[in-house]
């Protein structure tokens, strides 16, 4: 019956008009990645194998040509499973597609189709995740459904870019970057002739208040910073971060001296929840970060090969040790005050049981003073389970503290 009904809407998922960016086919990619039906799209999983299924033949629907492997859309990878790689070895799948504008260069346009499943294979944040299911329409059907809307566009326009494009969806993500640092090491396509790599991850949830989209990997190359600064408006406000490492699959290309732009549009409440449903999206917030990303690659086509710049890595990327204890909360990327601002906290952990609540402003934790988030990283790894800390937080334009017990 699942498998009916996933079928009948794949019938219905017609895309329209070739110069726009499409809400209703947005909200149909994203409507049937997230549906209860895949399971949450767990890594290597029967759901994560049907919506690859159904993004193959949506590549195929555009005229892309295959180039995974054995001339099929798919590149297949073996990988072990749990959090940290000591569960039972399984077989996920990358899936990639290229539009031949027979030109010297090549743009990679990314994102990860995978989620949590039914939260027993790490990263849930909800109570008591096992055998819920985990639909991950912002983490990440947003990404993967602007995937298939810029693939939509660049393949159907008449004036054909002086690029060519290799659209990757990677599995594995949610695992440790599985997929795309695959790809990295089995590339199929020459990555001596990749220009740049565009990354979204989670761009669904664009906050109406603060019209703020996070732009990672700007200093990667000295293009970056000028031409977003450029492009921003009123409607549509860029925050940059220029490391070009980070918890997404742009780093796996960073690595590879490629430059990257990862782009955000912050965590949220229901971040690695099972509340992560369609109906939540921003649609036409996502569309405003799609044709962000169009301009993007518009004003890169007639310029020379992008200049590859090394950055400083950023800290929730480099850290190699597990931390001893959680606060339980889900940080902002996109805010600009001193401190740590809370987008979301999650029930039944230490930060809730204390009192903090999203929207506060954390500025010291124990005797550490934070002014962002590689200060609040550091300062976590100090502390041990067990341990009471006192934490100061801006509530509006009260400073209140708490104790939270690690």
């Amino acid at each position: 019956m699942k498998r009916f009904v996933l079928l009948l809407w794949l019938g219905c998922t017609g895309v329209v008009g070739a110069q726009h960016f499409n809400i209703q086919a947005l909200k149909a990619h994203i409507k049937i990645l997230s549906n209860d039906s895949l399971q949450g799209r767990g890594t290597g999983t029967e759901g994560e194998r049907m919506a690859a299924a159904y993004l193959a033949d949506e590549f195929k629907k555009l005229k892309l040509r295959p180039l995974g492997n054995n001339s099929t859309y798919f590149q297949e990878f073996t990988f072990k499973g749990g959090a940290h790689g000591e569960g039972q070895p399984g077989t996920a799948r990358n899936i990639v597609a290229f539009l031949d504008n027979k030109a010297p260069l090549t743009v990679i346009i990314g994102a990860h189709y995978d989620h949590l499943g039914l939260g027993t294979q790490g990263g849930s944040l909800d109570a008591n995740p096992a055998d819920k299911i985990h639909n991950g329409a912002d983490d990440n059907a947003s990404g993967t459904a602007g995937v298939l809307e810029l693939a939509r566009y660049f393949a159907s326009n008449r004036k054909k870019e002086k690029h060519n494009f290799l659209f990757i969806l990677f599995s594995g993500e949610e695992l440790g970057l599985l997929g795309s640092k695959y790809f990295a090491e089995h590339p199929t396509c020459n990555l001596q002739q990749v220009n740049y790599m565009i990354n979204m991850d989670m761009i669904g949830r664009l906050n109406p208040g603060t019209k703020t989209v996070v732009v990672n990997g700007t200093g990667t190359s000295p293009v970056w910073e000028p031409l977003l600064k450029s492009l921003a408006t009123e409607n549509l406000k860029i925050k940059t971060d220029s490391s070009g490492t980070g918890p997404s699959d742009h780093t796996s290309f960073y690595l590879k001296n490629i430059p990257v732009l990862h782009f955000f549009t912050g965590s949220h409440a229901d971040y690695h929840k099972p509340s992560d449903d369609w109906d939540k999206i921003n649609y036409e917030g996502t569309v405003a970060v799609l044709n962000l990303i169009r301009q993007v690659i518009e004003h890169t086509d007639n310029q020379p090969r992008l200049t590859f710049l090394k950055t400083k890595s950023n800290a929730m990327a480099v850290r190699t040790t597990p931390f001893k204890v959680t606060l339980g909360v889900m940080p902002s990327y996109s805010s600009d005050e001193p401190g740590l601002k809370i987008d979301g906290v999650t029930d039944g952990r230490p930060a809730q049981k204390a009192g903090l609540q999203a929207g506060d402003l954390i500025v010291q934790l124990g005797d550490y003073e934070i002014k962002d988030i590689s200060s609040y990283m550091e300062a976590l790894g100090k502390f041990e389970k067990g341990q009471k800390v006192e934490v100061k937080v801006k509530r509006g334009a009260e400073l209140l503290t708490f104790v939270v017990e690690f």
